[in-house]
């Protein structure tokens, strides 16, 4: 199966790591870190040289109770970052949802949108749809971060994430963008219980009838904190399992912070075959 970006028709018959550059003040596991352009492009080159395979560049926190800054505040965090990091080699994604911010990166030769509104914003799908090979990630959510974790409820939560997101696919579709273009992400901690998110994950497979790849964000969550008893910087080792058992089931790509240990990590799961093509 393929995903066709901008620049990239990218060959997921192997998982690809995403690795995540955070150019903003107060995101949950490295807020302010990267925040500076100048130490958020220099993440983007260690991320490279460590063998990520798509960078995902964001200028707007979406931890739990986080606030959203106005557009122009976070494209001045994110494109000089794009800028630098479109000539890497590499497939380059932006975290956002704002369409302003979309249509900018896009012209500034960035790859992919992914979005955790889904494209539900006025003006987000027409952003995509004038780059006619723009990548998008779609990702389910209840709610929006300032609430999300307030009160998550679902009958059933496979269910309801599989029909919220094939019903935004199919808007998709509807609107002229090819389906090749768009890969899926169930929203790992995005308005959803602990036992909601290992309950997706133990049925993710059943996400594959929707026909498109699946993206997997388990990286220092939440969740792995609950099972773990480990303060989000000690996460490394339950990040990566938790990257291999998405992939196992199902998962093309796995959005990650911790690169070089997903990267061979993955490289063990595949010589034993266990990373096999969906």
């Amino acid at each position: 199966m393929f995903w066709q970006t901008a620049r990239f028709r990218i060959d997921l018959t192997r998982p690809h790591v995403m690795g995540i550059v955070n150019a903003t003040p107060d995101s949950f596991s490295d807020g302010g870190q990267f925040y500076r352009p100048e130490d958020a492009c220099a993440r983007c080159d260690a991320l490279v040289a460590e063998g990520v395979d798509i960078l995902d560049i964001g200028g707007e926190s979406t931890r739990p109770g986080s606030v959203a800054p106005d557009w122009r505040e976070e494209l001045t965090r994110v494109l000089p970052v794009v800028r630098h990091a479109v000539g890497l080699g590499v497939p380059v994604s932006v975290d956002t949802s704002q369409p302003e911010v979309m249509a900018e990166v896009l012209a500034a030769g960035a790859d992919i949108i992914n979005d955790v509104r889904s494209l539900d914003r006025p003006g987000a799908l027409d952003a995509v749809r004038q780059t006619p090979q723009a990548g998008v990630c779609l990702m389910h959510r209840q709610g929006e971060p300032a609430t999300m974790q307030q009160a998550p409820h679902y009958a059933d939560v496979t269910v309801e994430v599989q029909a919220d997101l094939a019903r935004r696919l199919a808007d998709l579709v509807a609107a002229g963008v090819a389906a090749e273009r768009v890969v899926l992400d169930p929203g790992y901690g995005f308005g959803k219980t602990d036992e909601h998110n290992l309950t997706l994950l133990r049925e993710q497979r059943r996400l594959l009838a929707l026909g498109r790849p699946l993206l997997a964000g388990w990286s220092r969550k939440r969740t792995l904190g609950q099972l773990t008893g480990r303060p989000v910087h000690q996460r490394q080792a339950a990040s990566v399992a938790a990257a291999l058992a998405a992939v196992t089931l199902g998962a093309r790509i796995v959005r990650v912070h911790d690169v070089a240990a997903t990267v061979d990590a993955l490289k063990v799961w595949q010589a034993a075959g266990l990373c096999k093509a969906v």
